[in-house]
């Protein structure tokens, strides 16, 4: 593919020339995980406006749908999950509960909790915004062969692996 018609092989080749001991093996794949990642993101908030929710809030009705019935976790569980803070995720929940959409409930296996729990509402919400979503990352990646995502897919898991496992050996 032309560099004109590729901006991150035009972005690269502008620094193999301006500063060549700055790139490395990981420089293209990081800027195109980049750009990949931007292009998810905004297709992701585009559909998200759509129902009138925010990221954060997205994130929790998904977090409690795939929890699995009766889609409810406790919110240290909720923070964990989404890298939210407690704060954060309070604030998030206090909106949802405001909306109809999850509700507070005592937790039966300790007095001094609560648990989060989807309405039915909020399922059913969630499972739309679930569909709406990943619907339309498939038409992002539409004109892509299934054996390039599936390559793609293959090589990026791998390299997670790789990162963990040398992230651990370093940490024992």
């Amino acid at each position: 593919m032309p560099a004109e018609s590729d901006p991150v092989a035009a972005l690269i080749g502008a620094w193999e020339t301006e500063l060549p001991d700055v790139l490395g093996p990981s420089s293209e794949l990081s800027k195109r995980i980049m750009v990949l990642s931007g292009l998810l993101a905004a297709s992701t908030k585009t559909e998200l406006a759509g129902f009138g929710l925010t990221a954060a809030e997205f994130d929790v009705l998904a977090t409690l749908r795939r929890s699995g019935a009766p889609y409810r976790l406790k919110p240290n569980e909720l923070s964990r999950s989404l890298l939210l803070s407690s704060g954060g995720t309070s604030n998030v929940i206090n909106h949802l509960v405001a909306e109809g959409l999850v509700e507070r409930e005592p937790d039966p296996g300790d007095g001094r909790s609560t648990l989060t729990r989807l309405t039915a509402r909020g399922i059913a919400l969630a499972e739309e915004v679930v569909r709406a979503v990943a619907a339309a990352h498939e038409e992002l990646f539409g004109t892509v062969p299934p054996e390039v995502l599936r390559a793609a897919t293959t090589a990026l898991r791998d390299l997670q692996v790789a990162r963990v496992k040398k992230k651990t050996s370093m940490n024992a």
